[in-house]
């Protein structure tokens, strides 16, 4: 009951703009009852990263930290595409080093310099003949690797999550709006097919105006946890409470709202489940009772946007659910959704009457038809080429591999990057508003302006070409 009156006298406070008080000193209530957290001025002398470009680099001469799953898989994918030298490969297990070296070799390409160690890191970063650093570790080292490597004059590509805190994120933001050095997280679900061409169709008005989208990370993850080195990913969903893993899920669906670039994300409130199965994981690999686990089953963040948009994001990987990004955009006109079931939706002008026995109000593509649609909407970036050769290479069905082209054709070529740091800080500033949600009994939370007022300084999202 307490706690029940305690949401009401929130919601209350909310409607009428009274502040309300909150439990962190370090926090405070704007005048809409939402908790506000820090943002710092932007330092004298450092400019914005809105549409950074960097040198033209002919030949991109690559450095890969972690070589675990993820950089194990992106090695190869680099093997194929042209303009690149792989000129180390690091991990703190000498021999995930060695099973990279046999990949170079099988595609007959010289062999790049070994690091492994606790420090090995910091020695490629260091190096005068890297251009960019591709970071693959644990989350908790994705954000000091990155930072050492910027000063360093290097470029980055992060994994996701790229940084876990707010203090990381502004940490990256700064260093690359110092540096000028590009600072990209490796959010490889923004190149998956159906994503590209629902936000092709998007940016074609079909749908007309987007007002609400929904992601989403739901993967049970029983199959995997023994799987990470020393059992970081179970640690760290041991230790944190709130949407740890959001960025596959609200990557897609911040290009198609135009996030950062017309429109920004202004509040959120999350919800979560109890922690049902987490400890459960930690007994069976510890022995041990677990009455301390902070992650829940099941997370929900609800947004809204300054321009009235919503979005609604979940995390999920404690369930034995089916596998889903939820992936949908609905808009005022049209809707496209990839999860259970591929489908688009586009209003029907030709309805005269209500037919109860059929309660469609609108046309629905699904199947062929659907194929057949969504082929005459390809986005920019996909040409016939890049999609056989993205789909033979692989990288989750060839979505990693379309990244990892963009990345060096960016690169090579001195334009902005398709994400930015702004985006990164987008993606993955839910892990801890979440959190400060949830442990403030639901609250809102304003999502601060990382571009800091620069959001709605570029028109709608879209992607840079060469001349």
């Amino acid at each position: 009951m307490k706690r029940t009156i305690l949401l009401l006298l929130a919601s209350a406070a909310l409607l009428v703009g009274t502040a309300v008080s909150c439990k962190s000193n370090e926090k405070c209530c704007n005048k809409e009852g939402a908790i506000e957290v820090a943002v710092p001025e932007r330092p004298a002398g450092q400019e914005s990263a809105l549409g950074m470009t960097a040198d033209p680099i002919e030949v991109v001469r690559i450095g890969f930290i972690g070589l675990g799953d993820r950089g194990t898989g992106a090695v190869p994918r680099y093997c194929h595409i042209p303009g690149v030298e792989i000129k180390a490969l690091c991990d703190v297990e000498p021999d995930r080093v060695e099973r990279s070296q046999q990949i170079l070799a099988y595609y007959n390409l010289p062999a790049a310099d070994s690091y492994s160690g606790a420090e090995g890191w910091k020695e490629v970063c260091e190096r005068e003949d890297i251009d960019l650093i591709y970071i693959c570790t644990d989350w908790i080292n994705h954000t000091p690797i990155a930072l050492y490597a910027m000063e360093h004059n290097k470029h980055v590509a992060i994994e996701v999550p790229a940084a876990t805190t707010l203090d990381e994120i502004w940490s990256l933001i700064d260093t690359s709006e110092r540096t000028r050095k590009h600072c990209m997280m490796l959010e490889n679900c923004v190149y998956d097919f159906f994503e590209m061409t629902a936000l092709k169709m998007a940016q074609e008005g079909m749908f007309g105006e987007i007002i609400h989208a929904e992601g989403a990370y739901q993967h049970n993850l029983d199959p995997y946890w023994n799987g990470y080195w020393n059992n970081w990913r179970l640690d760290f969903n041991h230790k944190n409470r709130g949407d740890v893993y959001p960025t596959h899920g609200i990557g897609p669906i911040c290009q198609a709202l135009n996030i950062h670039r017309g429109d920004r994300m202004k509040t959120l409130v999350s919800m979560d489940t109890g922690t049902f199965n987490g400890p459960k994981h930690v007994k069976a690999q510890t022995g041990e009772e677990c009455t301390d686990f902070q992650n829940a089953d099941q997370t929900c963040t609800l947004i809204r946007t300054e321009n009235g948009k919503t979005m609604l994001i979940e995390h999920d990987v404690m369930t034995p659910r089916p596998y889903s990004r939820m992936y949908q955009l609905v808009g005022t006109d049209g809707y496209a959704g990839k999860y259970p079931v591929g489908q688009i939706c586009l209003r029907s002008e030709g309805a005269q009457k209500v037919a109860y026995d059929d309660l469609q109000g609108e046309v629905v593509y699904m199947g062929g038809e659907l194929d057949a649609l969504m082929a005459g909407h390809r986005s920019d970036i996909l040409t016939p080429e890049l999609e056989t050769l993205a789909k033979q290479v692989g990288g989750h069905g060839g979505m990693d591999f379309i990244m990892d082209y963009r990345l060096i054709y960016c690169l090579q070529n001195g334009l902005p990057l398709d994400m930015d740091v702004y985006d990164l800080a987008e993606w993955c500033c839910l892990g801890e508003l979440s959190r400060i949600s949830l442990e403030n009994g639901n609250m809102p939370v304003a999502i601060p302006d990382f571009t800091r007022g620069d959001w709605n300084k570029v028109n709608g999202f879209k992607y840079a070409f060469a001349e």
